[in-house]
């Protein structure tokens, strides 16, 4: 059975706040579409029991990011009011406090600790591809062991160690083994990011 998608685990500390600028969403919404065209943003009754999947998200200051909010996946265009602000990941307490005019992506810690693993990177994209994550042994991707869940402190745990113990630095690149298709691409910039996602698809394809 899939474990669900969109499911926040993490103990949350929101608070309601205006939205954003929309300039400061526009390239977030750029990069999020090119991924809901491409089938690894979205949501699909024939995926994940119909669940939304995938997410991305922006370094705004420190370790403060914009990302996009819980249960977005069927909407393929957003606007302002469906990103919040993470204004602080605790990995080992499970805990993340947030703000906006809704509630941010059940994927949030998991975005949160990978900001925290180096300063040069501002953007993460998590995706569902089933192509990549397939391949990901024999592509060399980095993983996160079978039997850990997505948003929970066991895979911040599992994502500080594949950062200091493989060439995941390197990469930008990891796969979630325990999280059914689940894949996160980081970089600089966006185009780092989704560019490390199209070449990753295009050897797994091969």
């Amino acid at each position: 059975m899939n474990e669900k998608e969109g499911v926040i685990k993490f103990s949350l500390e929101y608070e309601q706040a205006p939205p954003l600028p929309a300039a400061e969403i526009s390239e977030l919404n750029a990069w999020r579409k090119i991924m809901v065209m491409m089938g690894m943003i979205g949501q699909d009754d024939a995926r994940y029991a119909g669940y939304g999947f995938g997410n991305i998200s922006r370094r705004t200051e420190g370790n403060r990011f914009v990302i996009s909010g819980t249960q977005t996946g069927k909407i393929a265009d957003l606007a302002a009011e469906h990103y919040a602000v993470v204004t602080a990941c605790f990995g080992a307490e499970n805990r993340v406090v947030a703000e906006g005019p809704v509630k941010p992506s059940s994927e949030s810690m998991t975005h949160g600790i990978v900001y925290q693993l180096d300063p040069d990177i501002d953007w993460v994209i998590h995706v569902h591809d089933p192509h990549i994550w397939q391949a990901a042994e024999r592509l060399n991707i980095p993983q996160t062991a079978a039997d850990i869940p997505y948003g929970t402190p066991e895979m911040s745990a599992a994502v500080e160690t594949l950062y200091a113990d493989t060439d995941m630095k390197t990469q930008k690149i990891f796969s979630m083994a325990g999280h059914e298709d689940g894949v996160v691409a980081f970089g600089k910039t966006a185009g780092q990011a989704g560019s490390v996602l199209l070449n990753m698809l295009a050897l797994a394809l091969q």
